[in-house]
Parts: structure tokens; C-alpha cells; sequence
């Protein structure tokens, strides 16, 4: 089975390898958690060491914003060029009057459509699914998700879907998107001491795939991201 690298040292062993192609992954977390930079991580390093093409759609962050949270990560999109491209949607939600008659669901799938036929990506990151569904002004939530990861999978790609959770509360499918999906990566943080927080990770379900279901510490440092034993006070 072929699989798209997550490039976070020790989680592609735990994960055999990587997230099988061709799924659909929820990465749920906690403000904080790294879920952007986890999601722009996973992309970047695949185009740029796999060649891989591969496109970011943020609907609630900055394109240029973003950019410069990544760059100072050490993640520069000019060493990528064209073959990572940043679309920026927040930019309709300034402009919702104009639309016309489609509805933001209609021109969301629009530019996602355009854009594969244009460059013919890979690997797509959606930022956010609350803010998804809030402009989609989704009437049955639970029906209307299913339809639209039924159009995400017939557009052939993998696909990674930010989810934001409450703090202190693993909740991360309130539309039925944890069924929905070939796999969930939950971002969390974690207390331990009476100053201390830290950052972990756990895969909950990979479908296709034999993985260890615990928590493990996240880490960033200068060689990247890594995923190692609970580190415990």
C-alpha cells in the first residue's frame, strides 16, 4: 500500500510508514496544538522530498499570515515553488454578498475542482471544518458532511481536514465526521506539572493500518517535528 509520509520522526513507524494514500484524515486538537503547522508539515515535506503536488485551502487564516507562521517554522513554500500552492478562501468570506445565486459550499468545490485540474494535486489540507460548516449554513449536518467526504473521495487525493476542539474535551464529531473518516490524529496538551504543559499526540484510528492507540509526546525542534514516548516529570 502506498502512503504519504507524515514526517514527524517516530510517527511514521507507528504508523507503518505513513497515512495510506487516498484517505481521508481528521486532525482534531486544541487551540495551540500545532494543527496547522502539523497539516503544513505533513504537505510541504512531501512536495519538496516526494514530489508530490499538493495544494492548503485556509478559510479562516491569512494566506500571507500563514506563510510567515511557516517560514518561521523553517518551512519556506519558495523552496517548493508552484507545486505547493496556498489558496485563501477567508478572502470570500469578506465578500459573502457577492456570490449571487452559488452557495459558498458551490464555490469552495469550485476552486478545489479548478485547482486539480489545473496542477493536478495530490494531497489537500482543509483549515478549518467548523468554518467549513458554518459558511456552508448546513441544514442536516450529518447528511450533507457524508455527501461532501463522498465528493472528497471521488476526487482521488489524501486528504488531511483541521478540526478545533474545546480545551480539555476529546470531542471531534458532533456531525459524525469520526465515521466518516479513514483515520483521526488527535493534538492535545497536556499538564504536567503546576507550570508545565505539553504537547501530545495520538493516532485513534488508521484504517488499513496496525498502530499503537497511545498518546506520545510532540516535540519541534531544529530537525523538525518528533513524536516520542510520554516524556513525564
Amino acid at each position: 500500500m502506498k502512503r504519504v509520509k507524515t514526517y514527524i520522526h517516530g510517527l511514521d513507524d507507528i504508523l507503518q510508514g505513513g497515512i495510506p494514500q487516498g484517505h481521508i484524515v481528521l486532525l482534531a486538537g486544541e487551540p495551540g496544538t500545532y494543527k496547522s503547522s502539523v497539516a503544513f508539515n505533513i504537505i510541504y515535506n512531501n512536495v519538496k522530498n516526494d514530489k508530490h503536488v499538493a495544494c492548503y485551502i485556509t478559510l479562516e487564516q491569512g494566506r500571507e499570515s500563514l506563510i510567515q507562521q511557516m517560514s518561521q517554522m523553517g518551512m519556506d513554500i519558495g523552496t517548493v515553488g508552484s507545486n505547493l500552492s496556498i489558496v485563501d478562501l477567508a478572502l470570500i468570506r469578506k465578500n459573502l454578498e457577492k456570490l449571487g445565486q452559488q452557495s459558498w459550499m458551490q464555490i469552495f468545490k469550485t476552486y478545489a475542482c479548478n485547482l486539480k485540474d489545473n496542477i493536478d494535486y495530490s494531497i489537500l489540507v482543509i483549515d478549518s471544518l467548523p468554518v467549513l460548516t458554518i459558511l456552508a449554513e448546513f441544514q442536516n449536518p450529518r447528511v450533507e458532511l457524508f455527501h461532501f467526504f463522498e465528493w472528497l473521495r471521488e476526487m482521488n487525493i489524501t486528504c488531511i481536514i483541521i478540526s478545533e476542539m474545546k480545551m480539555g474535551r476529546e470531542e471531534y464529531g458532533n456531525m459524525g465526521e469520526d465515521f466518516l473518516s479513514d483515520g483521526i490524529v488527535l493534538l492535545k496538551m497536556e499538564k504536567v506539572s503546576d507550570v508545565n504543559m505539553q504537547r501530545r499526540i495520538r493516532i485513534v484510528k488508521m484504517r488499513a493500518t496496525e498502530h499503537s492507540s497511545d498518546f506520545f509526546t510532540l516535540l519541534f525542534g531544529k530537525a523538525g517535528f518528533t513524536a516520542t514516548r510520554v516524556i513525564s516529570e
